[in-house]
C-alpha cells in the first residue's frame, strides 16, 4: 500500500485549514502559499474533500473553505480513505467480499488481514487535533 500524493495532500489542507481556522474562510491562495501545493491541484483535491461532507464553501470575495466539524472530529483513516480508497495492503482485500479465487487455501491470507487490521488501527486512531 502506498498513499498517493492526493491522499497525502487531502490530509496536509485538512490539517492547515484546521490550524488557520479563525471562524472565517480559508482561500486556496493562502493554502496553496502555506503548504506549497499548487491551486490547480488542490483543485482536484477539494471536491472529494467537499463531496465527502468536510468542507463547506463559500465563493466569491472572502470566500474559501472551512472545516465542517472540530478538528478532534476528523480521523485521519476516513480523510484516507475519500482520497485513496481502501487502504488495503493487497488487493483481495479491497472489497467487503474476497473475491480471489485462492481465499480459501491461501497460506498469506491471515498475515494479509493481520496487516490491514494494523494499519487501520492506527489510520484510525490519530485525529486532526492529534496531528495539530
Amino acid at each position: 500500500m502506498k498513499i498517493s500524493t492526493k491522499g497525502r495532500y487531502a490530509l496536509r489542507i485538512m490539517l492547515d485549514i484546521a490550524e488557520n481556522d479563525d471562524g472565517g474562510y480559508i482561500s486556496l491562495r493562502d493554502i496553496s502559499e502555506r503548504e506549497g501545493i499548487s491551486i490547480k491541484y488542490m483543485e482536484q483535491i477539494i471536491p472529494s474533500l467537499h463531496r465527502a461532507g468536510y468542507l463547506k464553501s463559500l465563493r466569491g470575495n472572502g470566500g474559501g473553505y472551512r472545516l465542517t466539524k472540530k478538528p478532534e472530529e476528523y480521523v485521519v483513516g476516513d480523510i484516507l480513505r475519500v482520497m485513496e480508497g481502501a487502504l488495503a495492503p493487497v488487493a483481495c482485500l479491497a472489497d467487503e467480499i474476497n473475491e480471489c479465487s485462492r481465499c480459501d487455501t491461501c497460506q498469506t491470507l491471515g498475515f494479509w488481514k493481520g496487516l490491514q487490521n494494523t494499519i487501520d488501527k492506527y489510520v484510525d486512531s490519530v485525529t486532526l487535533r492529534d496531528l495539530m
